[in-house]
């Protein structure tokens, strides 16, 4: 009886174990953590996203024109024959250097240099002429001389009249003055443009003109560009035959629309590069605006001239052309991409104040390539928020 009402105490009143005790504080504090964790989750997920913000700063900024041009030389002539005949010879090939001067291309001068040949026959035979009467003349006024001085003695001594000497001085006078022209003749000086002397040379002088005319030579030192004959073609006057590059000064050319003119100035600094060596780029300047605009296409030709051109240009070889027409140093900027309705009248832009986008207008300068110039609505230092961000929007910025 005894153990029997021992044992049914037990069992009404059980004793707390400390096992029991610890899974209910395990319990409670899973459960707290999953709540704060629920908690941390719901506001994480009501925070706005992060962004990345342009500080708007002070630096120089300026506004390039870039243009599509060519190379091109000084001058570009095109020499060609002026008379017909068969080419003998040429000298040169494409790429060579020549100088002034030299023999580019051979003509045949067979009858041009026979021509030559008869001229000066026919020169010297009139010369030789033109000194046989020098020299008949020469004698006419030694007699003539004599007979003066006889006729002077006869008259001092009474044997004739006034009248027989003076026609004696008139006699040497004349065969003097016959002389003097005989002379001139003989040395090709005379002043009468149908003297058969001046003739003669004016002669020689169209026959070694025709020979000059078959002889093709440079103008000035420059390079060939092209070879348009060879031996044994027959060329006709005005056929061209040669074309060179004169050395000297290289230019670039390109074509500006018109509505760029106001901001194109003679002297303006540029950067070229060639298409086939981009990496590599040289420096030009604005030597010279085309005092038209060309109507068909509206565009105005552009001239740049090339201080140092380096060894890798040729003539007519393609080239990008980036032209300074503007710049400002210490200027308030931002990045280009951030400016919204940039075309419009009222380009605006969002900033970050006290967590909000807030939209701010602004008055805007140069426009750079990648970066703009603001002139008014904005501060430095103020944070310019991204175009997806939205107006009125809370934004978290990142650092």
């Amino acid at each position: 009886m005894r153990e029997s009402a021992i044992g049914s105490h037990e069992e009404v009143n059980p004793l707390p174990t400390v096992g029991s005790s610890v899974g209910r504080t395990r319990r409670w504090i899973l459960v707290s953590l999953a709540t704060a964790l629920a908690l941390a989750l719901i506001v994480w997920r009501t925070l706005p996203d992060r962004v990345a913000a342009a500080t708007v700063v002070r630096k120089d900024v300026a506004r390039t024109l870039v243009l599509t041009g060519r190379v091109r030389p000084q001058a570009r002539p095109q020499l060609g024959a002026t008379i017909a005949g068969t080419v003998r010879e040429v000298l040169v090939r494409e790429g060579d250097q020549v100088s002034r001067g030299q023999l580019l291309v051979r003509i045949d001068d067979a009858q041009s240099a026979a021509g030559v040949v008869q001229a000066r026959a026919a020169l010297a035979e009139t010369q030789a002429d033109a000194r046989a009467s020098a020299e008949q003349a020469g004698l006419v006024v030694k007699q003539t001389t004599r007979d003066l001085t006889r006729a002077r003695t006869l008259h001092a001594a009474g044997a004739i009249s006034d009248r027989d000497l003076e026609a004696a001085e008139k006699a040497d006078a004349d065969a003097r003055s016959a002389s003097i022209a005989a002379n001139t003749r003989a040395e090709g000086d005379g002043s009468a443009p149908l003297a058969k002397v001046a003739r003669a040379r004016g002669a020689v002088q169209l026959a070694e003109a025709q020979v000059a005319l078959t002889r093709v030579t440079a103008p000035a030192a420059a390079t060939v560009l092209a070879r348009k004959v060879e031996p044994g073609d027959a060329v006709l006057p005005g056929q061209m035959l040669i074309e060179l590059a004169l050395a000297g000064s290289t230019e670039v050319v390109a074509f500006a629309s018109e509505e760029n003119l106001a901001e194109l100035r003679m002297g303006a600094a540029a950067v070229v590069s060639a298409d086939a060596f981009p990496a590599q780029s040289f420096a030009a300047r604005v030597a010279w605006l085309a005092p038209a605009v060309d109507p068909a296409k509206g565009t105005l030709e552009v001239r740049l001239a090339v201080p140092v051109p380096p060894s890798y240009l040729r003539p007519d070889m393609t080239v990008s052309i980036n032209i300074e027409v503007a710049r400002r140093s210490k200027a308030l900027v931002i990045p280009r991409a951030l400016l919204r309705d940039a075309g419009s009248g009222t380009p605006w832009v969002l900033v970050e104040i006290d967590g909000r986008a807030v939209r701010r207008d602004v008055r805007l300068g140069i426009l750079g390539e990648g970066e703009v110039e603001i002139l008014a609505g904005l501060a430095e230092g103020d944070r310019v928020l991204p175009a997806a961000v939205k107006q009125g929007a809370r934004v978290r910025l990142r650092r």
